[in-house]
């Protein structure tokens, strides 16, 4: 190892920053050595965010002072960042869908007008080579809004890297991506260190920390608590670490299953749906946490949509407590008498409105119900709103903050909080705990398991195996848009789950679980 890798790259100085009342770094201070992985770990609050959001130029310090290669350097904003060598690629993506992938590569510039046109098919035969260098297979004349939440979150890293960068900032890179995905990911980061590029990495997924990382810093309620090698410290430290308390376990304890033997309260009988779901058929009973195990793209998009009420029912049938029902909009699915809930794969573009408060989110699904003659009852919406966010554990500023002020794990909560304000009876949850720490997704957990116990129905997808095999009473395994296999409680296990995600035959696949 050279005298020169040796040297901090970056170096953050008892760095401050409080939006208001709220402190998100209070005196943080670490630095990343030249040509290293650091991650920088810690619950959703705990200044992560806001620390990639100063070394990105997006937001300044109150107080405090940050190094690059040993220089102070004042980064008022992105320019400025990318001035200094430093690009970020962020879990919230920033691609415009409106926009064609070369257009969205090229930006901030772009050669977009008639005089330009050289210019832009020179651009795109570099955008094209940059692609297959990185083993990506898009068409950049592509628009970026058509395309799936893994292929963009590609795309955003590969932006930053098209752009040269010394020093690489990735935000949550794998919330959205699965299995070889990830795997393209670790190679990515694997060349980019080979070739002297230093990365911060935030991650909430430990074994990704530790096969990608070479050092880690942990925050808590916006103060650093630790910086070490990875290698010289163990999960359950870690995990200490970061909640400020010991983890007796990742999942809550499974007590007996509450389903409902008799009639199912959601069936999908031979229904197909959207591009991808096909003659898929299920009952999801009272009581019941049903899973829906696939790997990107294999249809659980479309049958939540289907089941919302979002895009239309091609064949086949959906049955609510036996009835046939027909959604022609989500708001049917809101009926009292259906009383369905759809908590999105992505909460930021689908299931918040980001600018409004937690409490108008909360209640805005059933603001009718809170009408008292032609005018709202602030009194009856802020009681409904109150009982919901004391339930998934949200501070009381949610009824008055908009819902940007809030983390990424509290912002999910508020998206849970609103189908308890409407009385949902059944819950769709498409990957719920994305990009959510270990002690809100606890909480998540818990929270499934109590509307679960209290007679509600939960259709869950997820794509963290983990998170089925120890939350669902059964698991269906999706495979190019087929429900391909059934695994009852006995028979759920990691390996089972991804023999069938790949393609497996039922039976042909035997473990020791």
């Amino acid at each position: 190892m050279s005298e020169e890798s040796l040297h901090p790259v970056i170096e953050v100085v008892n760095v401050s920053k409080a939006y208001g009342p709220t402190i998100a770094n209070d005196s943080v201070s670490f630095s990343v050595k030249r040509g290293s992985v650091h991650a920088v770990l810690g619950e959703n609050g705990a200044g992560k965010s806001t620390t990639m959001k100063l070394l990105s130029g997006l937001i300044r310090p109150d107080s405090g002072t940050i190094l690059v290669d040993g220089r102070e350097v004042s980064l008022k904003s992105p320019r400025d960042a990318h001035a200094s060598g430093i690009q970020t690629a962020f879990q919230e993506l920033t691609l415009i869908a409106d926009l064609s992938v070369l257009d969205n590569m090229l930006l901030p510039k772009g050669a977009t007008n008639p005089i330009s046109m050289l210019k832009r098919a020179e651009a795109a035969h570099a955008v094209s080579a940059h692609f297959g260098e990185l083993g990506l297979n898009i068409e950049i004349d592509a628009l970026a809004g058509e395309l799936d939440l893994a292929t963009r979150q590609k795309i955003e890293i590969a932006r930053v890297l098209y752009r040269d960068p010394r020093i690489l900032l990735l935000d949550e890179p794998t919330s959205a991506l699965t299995g070889d995905d990830v795997k393209w990911l670790g190679g990515i980061i694997a060349g980019a260190k080979a070739r002297g590029v230093t990365i911060l990495f935030i991650s909430h997924r430990m074994p990704e920390v530790r096969a990608f990382c070479d050092t880690l810093t942990i925050l808590r309620n916006g103060q650093h608590i630790k910086t070490i090698p990875v290698d010289e410290i163990s999960d359950e430290e870690i995990l200490e670490l970061i909640v400020g308390r010991s983890v007796e376990s990742a999942f809550p304890e499974r007590g007996e299953t509450h389903a409902d033997s008799r009639t199912p309260v959601l069936e999908a009988c031979n229904l197909s749906a959207g591009v991808k779901s096909r003659n898929i058929s299920f009952g999801l009973h009272s009581g019941e946490i049903l899973g829906v195990a696939g790997l990107q793209g294999m249809g659980q998009n479309d049958l939540f949509a289907a089941l919302f009420g979002n895009i239309p029912i091609d064949s086949g049938e959906m049955r609510v407590d036996g009835a046939p029902v027909h959604l022609r909009s989500p708001a049917d699915a809101l009926h009292p008498s259906i009383a369905i809930g759809l908590v999105p794969e992505e909460r930021k573009t689908q299931g918040l409105f980001l600018t409004l408060t937690g409490k108008q989110n909360a209640s805005l699904p059933v603001i009718d119900r809170f009408r008292s003659g032609a005018l709202l009852d602030p009194q009856a919406e802020a009681v409904a709103t109150r009982t919901a966010f004391d339930a998934v554990q949200v501070t009381a500023r949610a009824q008055y903050l908009p819902v940007t002020a809030f983390s990424g794990g509290n912002q999910q909560k508020i998206a849970i909080a609103k189908w308890l304000v409407a009385q949902s009876r059944i819950l769709l949850l498409f990957d719920p705990t994305r990009g959510i720490d270990v002690g809100t997704k606890h909480q998540l957990y818990a929270l499934m398991r109590d509307f679960a116990s209290a007679g509600g129905a939960v259709l869950f997808h997820s794509t963290e195996i983990p998170e089925l095999v120890h939350m669902s009473d059964r698991v269906g395994v999706l495979y190019e848009g087929h429900m391909t296999a059934w695994l009852e409680q006995h028979e759920i296990s990691e390996t089972r789950i991804m023999h069938l995600a790949l393609g497996g035959v039922p039976g042909d696949h035997e473990d020791a679980a």
